[in-house]
């Protein structure tokens, strides 16, 4: 395996407030490695976004430690000056409401124009737009020069999600972070997404975290998957692995609760309970009061467990203190269906 290109380690991201503390992250770590996708799932308020925003200081007010080492230097150890040059550059990201992140009173091509300029100061105005306009084609919205001058009202949410991602991989990033890309868009604009995430990626052969719920378009684009619960990670493989192989309850019981296309399902099945107080976490696992597994165990109510390999073969860890008896659960979801079925 190369060397990776973004290194998590026991990173933590706390939240002051009137009640008490809120443990949004909880000691995640994890890597990325250059041109490979990364997956992280989980219910919302398992910390999915936070654990990645942070990490980029998009967070105000957030309490973060740990390390996120990327190229040799530790994100959280940089001044604001150096994140903000690093952000839209090296590192870019692809926000879950495009309508809130594009500014209403500017043209679509100037907002792009801007990321391009703004870390290459070099550049000419027109040499901007002229990579704006090939930006907006690559990404397939179409007459890119007429629409250059239009203001995002003037989008659908499927293009404006499109303009999103133009400007997102407008300076190469070598890590592009999508956070929920394909939110409140409908089934067959969600399927046009997928293909414009794949051409970012094959444009700019960027290493990509993608932060979603939706496992349909995990098993479309992930190569690894970070399953969080709580604001810890509970299981990481890849994601033939995860899905043909789930070790830990959870991720098992995120997959009963999908609709399937095939067979008779009359009814799904949720996941008992409800998610813990991030305030007030349970002792031991947090995720014992909802597990089918657990059963009362004393360990899982007395012993948090350790996030651990299970079985050989490649890389499968589960912070199950009883992975190794989910062995041979029937997967729920086919690898590689697309995300709009």
């Amino acid at each position: 395996m190369p060397d990776p290109i973004l290194s998590v380690r026991d990173l933590k991201v706390d939240f002051r407030t009137e009640d008490g503390v809120v443990h949004a992250v909880a000691g995640v770590s994890y890597d990325l490695y250059p041109g490979e996708v990364l997956g992280i799932i989980g219910e919302s308020g398992s910390g999915k976004s936070v654990s990645v925003m942070s990490v980029l200081g998009l967070i105000p007010n957030a309490i973060v430690s740990g390390q996120a080492v990327f190229k040799g230097r530790d994100l959280l150890a940089m001044s604001s000056n150096d994140l903000r040059k690093l952000r839209g550059g090296e590192a870019a990201m692809i926000f879950q409401d495009p309508m809130t992140s594009l500014n209403p009173v500017l043209k679509i091509g100037d907002q792009i124009s801007e990321a391009v300029l703004t870390h290459n100061p070099d550049v000419s105005d027109d040499e901007a737009r002229a990579r704006t306009i090939a930006l907006l084609e690559l990404v397939g919205v179409p007459f890119a020069e007429r629409r250059y001058d239009q203001y995002p009202h003037e989008f659908s949410g499927g293009m404006r999600q499109r303009a999103m991602i133009a400007m997102a991989i407008a300076n190469s990033p070598s890590v592009l972070i999508a956070d929920e890309p394909t939110t409140a868009l409908d089934v067959t604009i969600q399927a046009q997404i997928v293909e414009v995430m794949k051409t970012a990626q094959r444009e700019t052969h960027a290493a990509t975290i993608l932060i979603t719920h939706d496992l349909g378009l995990i098993a479309e684009l992930a190569d690894r998957v970070v399953v969080m619960y709580a604001g810890s990670a509970v299981e990481v493989g890849d994601v033939y692995t995860i899905f043909d192989s789930p070790r830990h309850p959870y991720t098992v019981g995120l997959m009963n609760s999908l609709a399937r296309l095939e067979g008779d399902q009359e009814w799904l099945q949720p996941i008992p309970g409800q998610p813990p107080s991030l305030i007030n976490l349970p002792p031991g696992c947090p995720f014992h009061p909802r597990c089918t597994l657990s059963q009362g165990r004393a360990r899982c109510r007395t012993e948090m467990p350790p996030l651990r390999q299970v079985g050989e073969g490649p890389p499968h860890l589960s912070a199950c203190h009883f992975a190794e008896e989910l062995a041979g659960e029937t997967p729920y979801v086919n690898v590689g269906a697309p995300s709009s079925s």
